[in-house]
């Protein structure tokens, strides 16, 4: 019988996902499909992996990029068994100095472009299917200067949560990746572009790609619901569900 069990990356051309891609690389899959802004970087990535693959340049904030995915996706008539949202970016610095259309970009992405993902994907997936939405422990309390980027993983966490458990009857798992810092992605130089008061300094206890996307693979399909794959969001959890975020916020600034 013929394997129609494919995966969907977003955010496959650098770091997380382009990690996830090479891990999933190796579970026999029909099809890996990348998605991402950098066609070239998607093919290149395409090229290392033994897993056929399919390439799809869209800027998820549009939303006739969404349209076509969604048809993509129909047209297919594949199981998606694994989606994995990583595509996403913050704003390092005070929301006030940020660019409006930066921040509002930043929500489309990191929270809508996961919200239309998922809600395409979930009709095509079976019972065993993984979602991973790459989240962050920013989520665990506000952050001043990561104000609106903490926000949007804040939404994406609770919705995980829930929808974890509106999909228990369905068999499918959903599992909410919240990591520290990763220090080879190119997460952290984009963040800092609007950082004009030198507020980030080199995070010790920052983690890795290979080392998040291999931990969290790993729980989600042990039916891991909220998924620290290093100490410090480990940590970080445990802190903010004991003491009031109004006091944490204050500390982080």
């Amino acid at each position: 019988m013929e394997d129609r069990r494919i995966a969907i990356i977003t955010g496959a051309s650098s770091g997380l996902g382009a990690e996830y891609a090479r891990l999933l690389d190796k579970e026999g899959l029909a099809e890996i499909w990348l998605i991402a802004r950098r066609k070239d970087r998607l093919e290149a990535l395409a090229e290392t992996l033994e897993t056929k693959c399919r390439c799809l340049a869209f800027d998820l904030t549009n939303e006739e990029a969404l349209n076509a995915l969604e048809s993509e996706v129909t047209t297919a008539k594949m199981v998606v068994t694994y989606l994995v949202n990583a595509a996403g970016f913050g704003c390092i610095g005070l929301s006030r100095e940020c660019p409006r259309e930066k921040l509002q970009q930043m929500v489309k992405l990191n929270d809508m472009a996961a919200l239309a993902l998922t809600e395409i994907c979930i009709p095509h997936m079976e019972r065993g299917s993984i979602i991973l939405q790459i989240v962050s422990c920013s989520a665990f309390q506000p952050i001043p200067n990561l104000a609106v980027y903490a926000a949007s993983k804040a939404f994406l966490l609770s919705y995980s949560r829930a929808l974890s458990v509106e999909l228990q009857d369905t068999g499918i798992q959903v599992t909410a990746v919240c990591p520290f810092w990763i220090k080879d992605t190119e997460f952290v130089d984009k963040a800092k572009e609007t950082d004009r008061h030198k507020v980030y300094r080199d995070m010790p206890g920052a983690t890795n790609a290979k080392h998040v996307a291999k931990v969290s693979l790993k729980e989600a399909k042990t039916g891991t619901v909220v998924c620290t794959p290093d100490p410090v969001s480990t940590m970080h959890r445990i802190v903010a569900s004991l003491l009031p975020h109004w006091l944490l916020a204050r500390v982080c600034k």
